[in-house]
């Protein structure tokens, strides 16, 4: 309980604060005049009780410090304990409501004070000098036999059960003000780390929403990207060849204008699909729409992606070594989607004339889809004029499932992006 609190600090208070001890010290004097008063008409003191005037004056000193009890809480504390004692050495008719004003000065220091070692030395320097001046006075009083009848047949003298009992009333006003104030203490505290950790969960839980909606927009960005450079790259190069066969052989600029309409077709069917996805209910179910189905990006789909190729104009063979197996429906859409981003490179980057080969191996452990081109396309250096967010929606991909990708020249010439899958 003596830790000093450096971090936090329970002071200074509002005006509110301030208020409610004005309040207090208000209710408190009104109620000390009232039993003043009493205590005086009943002969308290009998003749030796204060004048009116002084008893008037020790009211405002136990009173009025209660109104800054939180502004200066040490020192209130302290002059509340004078004036305690002062009251009782002038023989002020009162000992009631000036108990009231000790207990909630001590109090006041336990609750409030953030430095809890000046705290708890203060109120140690206080209730060591109540009790020293307690002990003063009761040997004084065994100075004087006569000041209690002594009954010889008592089990306990009278003096000393009287003696006794002040001690342990003490010890229990004093311990209960110490025990109130560090339990007040210690529950500000406690409440003071909830709100902190409310409000780093708070802060905590805006900036995982942030990152999801980051996460979602990059997801949204890369699947968009998988659907629509392929075709639209297909498209491209099916149009330039249709314009430079158009005159001397319409057959051919038919034929290319035809995987056009198809490859145009297939991308606004798979951005359907992709759009469906997106705007699945709360629940998680897709709709029941047919434009909502799940996409169909799978191993399956790979002797087709090998036609598009060839369609385009570009040789290209699709090799696949090791006994076919099922594959789980997310790893065998990464391959898809991978091998997509790869011949979509070879199309745009290796030149017309360029072959590419694609490779599906079947290994213990996983699959390795591998895309590469011969580099000798008519171009002799590879246009770089690329963004790279193929690369980054790949290396992307293959991470979201705990796979491995290379991607890079190869020495003979050509690139090649070659993918490693877990199975197991």
């Amino acid at each position: 309980m003596g830790r000093a609190t450096t971090d936090w600090a329970r002071l200074p208070v509002g005006p509110r604060e301030h208020r409610q001890d004005a309040l207090l010290a208000v209710v408190l004097a009104a109620g000390m005049v009232v039993t003043t008063t009493l205590y005086s008409a009943s002969g308290f003191y009998e003749d030796d009780q204060a004048a009116w005037w002084v008893s008037g004056l020790m009211i405002l000193a136990n009173t009025v410090p209660i109104a800054l009890r939180r502004r200066w809480p040490m020192t209130v504390a302290v002059w509340s304990a004078l004036a305690f004692a002062a009251t009782q050495l002038l023989h002020v008719p009162e000992v009631f409501l000036v108990n009231f004003t000790l207990f909630i000065a001590l109090y006041t220091v336990g609750a409030w004070c953030s430095d809890r070692v000046r705290a708890e030395v203060v109120r140690w320097v206080v209730i060591v000098g109540m009790f020293v001046w307690l002990f003063l006075a009761i040997s004084f009083g065994w100075a004087v036999p006569n000041a209690l009848p002594n009954d010889r047949d008592a089990i306990i003298a009278p003096y000393v059960a009287y003696s006794l009992l002040n001690i342990l009333i003490n010890v229990i006003y004093f311990g209960g003000a110490w025990y109130a104030g560090n339990r007040a203490w210690a529950s500000a505290v406690a409440k003071h780390e909830l709100d902190e950790r409310t409000a780093e969960l708070a802060a905590e839980r805006e900036r995982t929403a942030a990152q999801a909606v980051t996460l979602e927009r990059v997801r949204i960005a890369r699947e968009l990207h998988d659907v629509v450079a392929h075709h639209v790259s297909l498209m491209g190069v099916q149009a330039g060849a249709a314009r430079r066969v158009v005159d001397r052989d319409p057959a051919q600029a038919t034929a290319s204008l035809g995987v056009v309409e198809d490859s145009a077709r297939t991308a606004v069917e798979e951005l359907r699909r992709m759009l469906g996805t997106l705007r699945a209910d709360d629940t998680g179910r897709l709709s029941d729409r047919p434009d909502t189905a799940p996409s169909t990006a799978g191993l399956g789909r790979l002797p087709e992606l090998v036609d598009a190729v060839r369609t385009a104009g570009h040789a290209a063979d699709l090799v696949v070594v090791g006994d076919e197996r099922p594959v789980p429906p997310t790893v065998g859409a990464v391959a898809f989607r991978i091998a997509q981003e790869a011949v979509t490179n070879v199309l745009k980057h290796a030149g017309p004339t360029a072959r590419a080969d694609v490779r599906l191996r079947y290994l213990d452990d996983g699959i390795e889809v591998e895309v590469a081109d011969d580099g000798h396309g008519e171009r002799a250096v590879r246009r770089a004029t690329g963004s790279g967010l193929g690369h980054v929606g790949m290396r992307e991909r293959v991470a979201a499932v705990g796979g491995r990708v290379e991607i890079g020249p190869r020495a003979r010439g050509g690139y090649l992006v070659r993918a490693w899958l877990p199975t197991t």
